[in-house]
């Protein structure tokens, strides 16, 4: 990783303000560079930190000047640092060459130019894996699944049978996709399993975090939509449809049949109940009970689910409560005092 500020800043049509022909050697945080190394600040909030960092050279906006330090001006300095770092990481980042030898691969799976399929993989009959992909050791893909193009799946990646990905899609270590969905019938006092004989669609450029899991659908499909990114831990059930370009960050469940709209953001530990509809561009705090369908454009907290600053407002006052209660009981204190006086008066 050693590359001159010129060569950086040709990366992100960024303004060099210094010293064009400085090497970097690597990458940090404001607070943890040392000399060598490039760091960013995304607004002029961070400007005194710029002046104590030890890096060599600062990614900033366009509109900020820091005297005596070596810059690099950009629009977004936080989308230029994502791309120099993804430049400078490509090429010490490992990546599976060609097929393994204890790679397992079905003699009818169709296998596209210029994939990598690593140690111990496993490619079953009639799965088609698109030009580029990358499989690492230890994954799992289930008879008539499909891989699309440029795909990359980490270490023990289960995909199950007849799952559909779309193109440049991520799939972290662990994550299962096309499980049974959790579906069961009482019997006389037991549960009788329902078959689960639908599928899961993975759009293109989806991005599913390590240990999520996925359930194929009861019929049909489940769905995630192009661009969605989810986070390590979520559990999406069978028949769920997720739109595009959602954020689904850690321990989210969504329970089975629900519909999440385009752009909607579901944060940590929320829980979406089954059967609603979460309109796009919705916002869902962090530990939310979702329990009825939420409009579009909404922003929500709490259990059961309401408006955020109404969930806010609530919050406020039972942080009074144990002050109201001392009041209460020091007025009834007075009360019985006073009712004591008149009753021998």
């Amino acid at each position: 990783m050693r590359k001159t500020l010129s060569e950086i800043a040709e990366i992100v049509e960024g303004e060099v303000i210094g010293d064009k022909n400085l090497v970097i050697t690597g990458l940090s945080g404001i607070q943890e560079a040392q000399e060598g190394e490039l760091t960013f600040i995304a607004n002029s909030k961070y400007i005194a930190l710029s002046k104590t960092t030890k890096a060599s050279a600062i990614v900033t906006p366009r509109d900020i000047q820091i005297p005596g330090k070596t810059l690099i001006r950009t629009d977004n300095p936080s989308l230029a640092f994502a791309r120099i770092a993804s430049a400078m990481t490509d090429e010490e980042v490992y990546r599976p060459k060609g097929i393994h030898r204890s790679a397992v691969i079905a003699e009818d799976a169709r296998l596209g130019k210029n994939i990598a399929i690593g140690p111990c993989a496993i490619v079953e009959s009639k799965a088609d894996i698109g030009d580029r992909t990358v499989i690492y050791g230890g994954c799992y893909i289930g008879h008539h699944s499909r891989l699309g193009k440029g795909c990359l799946l980490y270490p023990n990646v289960t995909l199950r049978e007849r799952i559909t990905v779309g193109n440049r899609v991520i799939i972290h270590s662990g994550a299962v996709v096309g499980s049974d969905g959790f579906g069961f019938v009482q019997v006389d006092g037991r549960h009788e399993k329902i078959p689960q004989i639908g599928t899961v669609v993975i759009e293109d450029d989806v991005e599913i975090g390590a240990n999520a899991t996925i359930d194929r659908a009861r019929f049909d499909k489940t769905i995630i939509g192009e661009g969605t990114k989810i986070d390590n831990l979520v559990q999406i059930a069978h028949n769920v449809i997720i739109g595009k370009h959602c954020i689904i960050i850690s321990q989210v469940g969504i329970s089975g049949s629900t519909k999440i709209g385009d752009g909607a953001i579901l944060a940590g530990q929320a829980g979406i109940h089954g059967h609603l509809t979460v309109g796009a561009g919705v916002m869902v705090a962090s530990k939310t009970g979702v329990t009825k369908s939420i409009p579009a454009h909404t922003k929500v907290s709490g259990f059961p689910a309401q408006p955020y600053m109404k969930e806010q407002r609530l919050q406020a006052v039972l942080r009074q409560v144990p002050v109201h209660i001392k009041t209460i009981q020091k007025l009834k204190k007075r009360i019985d005092q006073l009712e004591k006086r008149l009753n021998h008066g």
